[in-house]
């Protein structure tokens, strides 16, 4: 996908429009980790003077998804395996924190809002549509967090779950069972609505620590 690929936006839209849209390129790698951003590039693309674009990178390098180098450009960012592990501890820990509040009463609210998610889940995984389990397994990410009712985890977990998707790469998941990838978010999903608050929180963690043991084999 070249940057001038991108459908224009109109005057109107505002440096966060700009900014979703680079995000989504990002994690679903049609911008490459290391790949160098023109400011004016992307101005053209979009449609849109440069001015948006300039505050919708900057908002992404104070996000950690840009770097800048000073005489050179802002560039996307490259994850090495230490950054991964990172990832997922940190994950682990926003994520557990996100449960805490759930299971101190929003246990409805959450089980509810998951449910959209396990149901895409499964139907992706039955059609054997790679791309569509990922995308509901984000999903599902994204709707545990949304339901802790906490504005600052979820934009935390934003940046959080992109990385996630640029770790995953082109694999799009590690799975070799699109089945199993189902499973896990079920069983989490039960112990959610019904099951034990330490059940829960083992099979969060469980499902953390086997992400970061299968992208470590990979």
């Amino acid at each position: 996908m070249s940057i001038l690929d991108f459908e224009p936006v109109n005057q109107q839209s505002t440096a966060e429009m700009i900014a979703e849209r680079l995000r989504a390129a990002i994690m679903r790698g049609a911008l490459a980790p290391g790949a160098q951003l023109g400011e004016s590039d992307l101005a053209a693309g979009f449609g849109v003077s440069r001015g948006p674009v300039r505050e919708a990178m900057q908002r992404l390098v104070q996000e950690g998804l840009l770097f800048s180098i000073r005489n050179r450009g802002i560039f996307v960012i490259e994850l090495a395996i230490d950054d991964v592990i990172d990832i997922y501890r940190a994950r682990a820990a926003l994520e557990s924190g996100a449960l805490d509040l759930i299971l101190d009463g929003r246990r409805e609210i959450a089980y509810t809002a998951l449910q959209p998610s396990i149901t895409a889940l499964r139907s992706a995984a039955e059609a054997g549509d790679v791309a569509g389990v990922s995308d509901a397994d984000q999903a599902f990410h994204e709707a545990l967090v949304a339901a802790a009712d906490s504005p600052r985890l979820v934009r935390a977990a934003r940046t959080l779950l992109i990385e996630t998707r640029m770790c995953l790469g082109a694999l799009q998941t590690t799975y070799p069972d699109l089945g199993e990838q189902v499973r896990e978010h079920v069983e989490l999903h039960e112990a959610i609505g019904s099951g034990s608050p330490d059940r829960a929180r083992t099979l969060l963690v469980e499902h953390m620590d086997d992400a970061v043991r299968r992208l470590r084999a990979r």
